[in-house]
């Protein structure tokens, strides 16, 4: 009898829950896959909306995934000098068919060294990060380079993970998958991109996020120096 495909999504305080909840929507839904929710224990978290979400499985207890999936959020910049996280992923990136992330937990990867000469893409506001970490930044909804796989920001995860089970299962398993969350985007705006967002939208977004952008443009620094 075949292991059923063990796909492995961490949870962790201040992470943005649509990183996480698309890829686990789509995940959740393959045939013979197990998905397992991890964290340091099985405590609640709150996502940095407020959504409570409920860990099943321990970095302790937490067997040897085929998957191992990094969402993204403000919390990442508490994970980027975690060792005890940051050892937890060196360790199940070893043996995992797939090392991936959503958004900006490509930096986290980055920070755990395993985005090495990698090509790599994250949130569009965190992207020039990316070579600070070792990593190759390349634009793209979804990027493979060998078997690590990154998402863009949030909606990405949907995209990056429906791509997984392709490569995993076969085209018509992800098409079979999509079609049942009636997956079929068709936004009101053209505006979920720096490069068609209308100019004033983008100023808007990035005042707002000014302030992170300047404490992890500190983060990175450090991170990065470990690396020199």
């Amino acid at each position: 009898m075949t292991a059923p495909l063990r796909f492995g999504l961490l949870l962790f305080p201040r992470l943005t829950q649509l990183d996480m909840t698309g890829p686990f929507e789509v995940l959740s839904r393959v045939p013979g896959g197990k998905v397992h929710l991890i964290w340091k224990n099985r405590e609640p978290v709150s996502a940095d909306t407020g959504l409570t979400m409920m860990p099943d499985t321990s970095f302790a207890d937490c067997p040897q995934m085929d998957v191992i999936c990094v969402p993204g959020g403000p919390g990442v910049a508490a994970l980027m000098e975690d060792e005890e996280v940051l050892a937890f992923l060196r360790a199940q990136a070893a043996g995992a068919r797939f090392v991936t992330s959503v958004c900006t937990g490509a930096l986290v990867l980055g920070a755990a060294g395993l985005l090495k000469g990698v090509r790599a893409t994250t949130h569009w506001a965190s992207h020039d990060f990316l070579a600070s970490l070792g990593a190759v930044p390349e634009q793209g909804r979804w990027v493979r380079d060998g078997r690590v796989v990154t998402g863009g920001g949030v909606t990405a995860g949907i995209d990056f993970a429906l791509a997984l089970v392709a490569e995993m299962l076969s085209p018509e398993a992800a098409q079979a998958i999509q079609l049942q969350i009636e997956y079929a985007p068709a936004p009101p705006f053209d505006a979920g991109s720096p490069a068609t967002a209308p100019a004033g939208v983008l100023a808007t977004a990035k005042a707002r996020g000014a302030a992170m952008r300047a404490e992890r443009e500190a983060l990175v620094a450090r991170v990065a120096a470990r690396f020199a």
